[in-house]
Formats: C-alpha cells, structure tokens, sequence
C-alpha cells in the first residue's frame, strides 16, 4: 500500500490545457472588434438590400393604323433619336391628301370666281352711283324750273300748257332720280353680297387647307421613329402586320437615363438627406464598385402606389413597418453603365456621415 502511494507520487503532474481558453479568447476578442467595427459602421451608414436597377423606359406607339411595310432594326441593338424605325403602308394617306389638295385647289378657284363677281358689282355700283348723281343734277334743275313756271303761270307769263309740261318733268325727272337710288342701293347690296361669299371661300380655303395640314401629319406617323437613343427591347411587330393607333410596337431603354431605386425602411428615413453620397454593389458584377448619390424621396410609400393598397381601418389592424422609394443617381463610367440594365439587384449604403 504504501509502495503504490510513493508510485502515484512519482509519476509526473499534467500540464493544465491552455488551447481552448486561447481560442476562445481568440474568438470572443475577435467578435468584440467585429462588433464594434459593425457598431462604428452603422453609425455612418444606413443600408438596404431591397433595391434594383431602374431606367427612363420609352414605348414607342403607333399613331396611325395600317399594315407594317417596313422594319429598320433588330430587337436589342442601339438606335438614335428620330432614326426610322418602322414604315407602315401610307398609300392610303397619300390619297387622302391628294384629296385634300384637289379641294384646296377648287376652293381656291372659287376665290377667283368670287373677286371677279366683286369687281364687277363694284363697277356696276359706281355707274349706279354716278346715274343717281346725274338724275339729281336732272332733278334739281327740273324743280327749279317748275318753281319759276309757279310764278310765271300766275303772272300769266307763260301758257298752263307749259307749266303742266314743266311739272310732268319735275315727276318724271323724281322718278327717274328715285330709279337710280334703288339701283345704286341694289348694286350696293350686291357688292356686300359677294364679299360675304368671297370670306365664306376665303374660310372654306383655310378649312381645306387645315385638311391638307392633317392629312400631311397623318402621312408622316406612317414613319415611326425612335423618340430617343438607346437600346430596343420588347419587340412586338413583324413585316405585315396590321397595326392600330395607339398599339404599342416596341420599347427603348434610354440612354443616360440609369438610375437607382432603393426602398428604405421608414424607420431608416431619420439620417438620409438629398446628396449623400451611397456605395453601391451590383450582384450580376461583384467586383464592380460604383458610387452614386441621393437624388430624391418618393411623395408615398410603395403600399400606397400598389394596386390594391392596404385599408387599415377595416379588420384586424397589424403594424407593418412600411418602404419608401428613394431614387438614387449613379456615378460611374460610360463602360460600367452599359454593364447595367434595368431590374438588377444591388445593394446600398448611404454614407450619412463621413
């Protein structure tokens, strides 16, 4: 017994384990410095992953029907502004213009006609007017003659011949003078008559000339061009095909126009102002690092603009912490922006305080 005591005593302590309390202060001292490096970021920055691509997309609309004639360009390549893109078979309104010419024409014509009657009225108003200008002078001197012979007769001067001579001349020369009054009064009428006819051509003219104006608008929507640069997409319209105003044929991401919308939480809203710078990562380029800045804040949160918006004050009524779009301008290169299409997802950071 006591041999085996004196044995334990000889044999060699062991050593306390000192891995595992390393590794663990290892540990818990590396998660302190992550969390204080979290703690010091999110004080900078607010971050959100509900966030994509977007872009200023153009659908390019038919403004007149007819049967597709023509295609100038492949889906998905670039086009320029005012490019043609689309001929639609303008036989149809090439007649209708035709026809609104030919009226021009005729109604033009009529205008001629119309002048011609004027000038002539006018000549026949001043004949009129000169003949009643003649028949007073008549008159005038016929009534004075009469008013002498009044006195003559009494006198016994002259014959009551001559006085009733000189009076069936006073009522013819009266006759003759009220004649040629209704006569200047009838050209007058008749001159006033063709202006008024020569305005009603003169409007009818410019109706027609309006139709003309129409028809050659008409004829230029049978060429639909690109209303702006950039890449096409959504092509929906093929050679022959019958097409109808206000039908859509395809549509075209603009150039320039790539843009950030990010979805804050409400609770998120407090830090973030207009131009804060914000990092942003691509998922489709991980390695892509592109900087933007805050450009705006939505007037309403995304439920509002959804299509069947919450009614909080019917049922159960259950808080939901609400999104609020923020539009986010991107600042990078002309080759990074073409690496970007609408859609994508990103993630961002806004730095609100540097």
């Amino acid at each position: 017994m006591a041999k085996s005591n004196e044995t334990q005593e000889n044999q060699p302590k062991k050593k306390p384990n000192k891995v595992i309390p390393i590794i663990l202060g290892i540990i818990l001292l590396g998660g302190i410095i992550f969390g204080i490096k979290e703690y010091i970021y999110y004080g900078k920055h607010v971050d959100t992953d509900d966030a994509q691509i977007d872009g200023n997309i153009s659908p390019v609309v038919a403004r007149v029907g007819g049967y597709v004639d023509s295609i100038y360009f492949e889906e998905n390549t670039h086009v320029n502004k005012d490019q043609v893109l689309v001929k639609i078979d303008d036989r149809d309104y090439k007649v209708r213009l035709e026809q609104a010419e030919a009226a021009v024409t005729g109604a033009s014509a009529n205008i001629g006609v119309s002048e011609s009657q004027i000038y002539a009225n006018a000549a026949n108003s001043a004949s009129a007017k000169a003949q009643v200008a003649s028949n007073k002078a008549r008159l005038d001197k016929v009534k004075k003659d009469y008013d002498r012979y009044a006195n003559l007769v009494k006198d016994g001067s002259i014959t009551q011949q001559q006085f009733d001579q000189a009076k069936a001349d006073l009522e013819v020369a009266q006759a003759n003078y009220r004649a040629a009054q209704d006569q200047f009064k009838a050209a007058q009428e008749q001159v006033g008559t063709t202006k008024s006819q020569l305005n009603v051509t003169h409007t009818g003219v410019s109706q027609k000339q309006v139709d003309v104006d129409y028809a050659k608008l008409q004829l230029s929507y049978t060429w639909v061009k690109a209303p702006s640069s950039g890449i096409t997409s959504k092509k929906n319209v093929q050679v022959g095909q019958l097409v109808q105003a206000g039908q859509t044929l395809f549509s075209i991401v603009n150039d320039n126009s790539i843009y950030v919308t990010a979805n804050f939480k409400e609770t998120q809203l407090d830090k973030i102002r207009n131009g804060q710078k914000v990092n942003i990562e691509v998922d489709a380029y991980p390695e892509m690092k592109v900087e933007g800045e805050v450009y705006n804040f939505s007037p309403a949160t995304g439920a509002k603009f959804s299509l069947l918006p919450p009614d909080n004050a019917t049922g159960n009524f259950v808080k939901v912490v609400q999104r609020v779009p923020i539009k986010i301008k991107i600042n990078a290169s002309k080759e990074d922006l073409a690496k970007l299409r609408p859609g994508m997802s990103v993630n961002v950071s806004v730095r609100v305080k540097e």
